[in-house]
């Protein structure tokens, strides 16, 4: 019985770990992605009129 619930608890582990490693680069991706256009934006600003 009490192996069942460590394979259980071992698995559900590693599935918190993946996600999480997930998370981390999906951030670090998007927030590169809104630094860049972020400067984008502050490089051409002088064009910009509204």
């Amino acid at each position: 019985m009490g192996e069942k619930i460590y394979k259980t608890m071992k698995s559900v582990g590693a599935f918190n770990i993946v996600i999480g490693i997930i998370i981390i680069v999906s951030g670090i991706a998007i927030g590169t992605l809104i630094i860049a256009k972020g400067a984008k934006l502050l490089k051409d600003k002088s064009e910009l009129t509204f």
